[in-house]
């Protein structure tokens, strides 16, 4: 039976972990909420040790300072400053999801030294490699426990050690770090600034955790549901989150609207034109959307960095132009067929308009597709950020006014 000292330890661990797990289910606000509801400090500080450095510098910086000072004091192996460190790094960098490398020794230690020194850190932390640096902190080799094993104990670092390694720099985007972990499947990666001195490590499950969250929240953030939401957040964040962007989209709409209105009399004249404009808009609407997703899915994989932007757009231009012509055959000879049926003038003409005006709102919606996210992503904002409400609002706008200038050109 455990002792009353063994209770408490063994109820403080089980507290930990399930705070751990809570905290990381919640986005950063409410993880902090949860957190300032835990007493005790050194509970918190463990619970946040569990998580990976970019999820902890999001929920410290959501935290009172007093709570986070305190917090930051608690953690384990001095790790509380470094995360605070780390929040001088863009949030989709490798340098906040750095951690200290505990495990690092001169090119001289003998094998012997170093696996005694591991004896005590083991205890502490998950060590995966040691890292060999010189006098000026230059990393020269990594060691793997395996190099160690097989070693013999006088031998020095720097004779069993890997000199050609592979780091990451702290400002490297996530995205091109995750294309080089792929290829390489390391536990873990050093990370060192432009002379070659290590600043960090960082984990390999890191990494991919970190992406998979963004990937996960673009589906969202194209429709104006921020990263931050899920599930579990209250209805009044929630309503506070999307409303803002559903105002943005009731605006843009007035676009479209103020479109139709400029062409009411063609409308007036030939009312069968009506019934084909949710059909034109929603054609080019889920055609943009597509080259929105491919867009997406290409920066987030770090793709254009090999192919010019002019390439996308004449390749998505054309895939947009073929759609169109092929859908706008089914259209076109859906105008004629109501047209005749409602005694319209004209209705092989009209239809040869719906054809038009197809294809060429396919096209635009391609091209509004791609340029969306780039042009975001210049002006420095989120790429996903509610792109698909200005793609609704630009397709809307071209297929409306096309389908409806073409047939104010008839109607003359």
């Amino acid at each position: 039976m455990p002792l009353p000292d063994q209770r408490v330890v063994l109820s403080n661990a089980a507290r930990i972990v399930q705070l751990s797990e809570e905290i990381h289910a919640l986005p950063p606000f409410e993880a902090a909420e949860r957190v300032e509801h835990e007493p005790d400090d050194q509970v918190a500080a463990s619970a946040l040790a569990l998580l990976n450095n970019a999820e902890v510098i999001d929920v410290l910086w959501h935290l009172p300072v007093e709570r986070r000072e305190r917090i930051v004091a608690a953690v384990p192996l001095g790790r509380g400053d470094e995360w605070l460190l780390h929040r001088e790094y863009d949030e989709d960098t490798v340098g906040r999801l750095m951690e200290r490398p505990l495990a690092v020794y001169r090119p001289e230690t003998t094998v012997a030294a170093a696996v005694a020194s591991l004896r005590e850190l083991v205890q502490k932390a998950l060590i995966t490699y040691i890292f060999v640096t010189d006098d000026e902190r230059r990393l020269v080799g990594v060691a793997a426990f395996r190099d160690l094993v097989f070693a013999r104990p006088d031998q020095r670092l720097d004779e069993v050690m890997q000199a050609d390694m592979f780091s990451f720099r702290p400002e490297t985007e996530l995205t091109e770090a995750m294309q080089s972990a792929v290829t390489r499947h390391f536990p873990a990666y050093p990370v060192t600034d432009d002379e070659g001195r290590l600043v960090g490590m960082v984990r390999g499950p890191a990494l991919f955790e970190r992406q998979a969250f963004e990937i996960s929240a673009q589906p969202g953030s194209m429709v104006g549901v921020e990263k931050e939401e899920r599930a579990a957040t209250p209805w009044s964040r929630s309503f506070r989150f999307r409303h803002p962007w559903l105002q943005l989209n009731l605006l843009t709409s007035f676009v479209a609207a103020a479109v139709v209105g400029v062409f009411q009399d063609t409308v007036d004249k030939i009312v069968v034109l009506a019934a084909f404009l949710p059909v034109l808009a929603g054609q080019s609407g889920n055609s943009g959307c597509q080259a929105l997703a491919v867009t997406l899915r290409s920066m987030t994989l770090g793709e254009l960095r090999a192919i010019r932007p002019r390439h996308i757009l004449l390749k998505e231009a054309w895939v947009g132009f073929l759609n169109g012509a092929i859908v706008g055959l089914v259209a076109g000879t859906g105008m004629w067929l109501y047209a005749r049926s409602q005694g319209a003038a004209s209705p092989a003409v009209l239809g040869a308009i719906v054809w038009c005006a197809m294809a060429a709102s396919c096209v635009a919606s391609g091209l509004a597709g791609t340029l969306v996210p780039l042009t975001l992503k210049r002006l420095g904002a989120d790429p996903a950020t509610a792109s698909s409400i200005f793609l609704t609002t630009a397709t809307d706008v071209v297929s409306m006014g096309l389908l409806l200038g073409l047939a104010t050109m008839l109607a003359r």
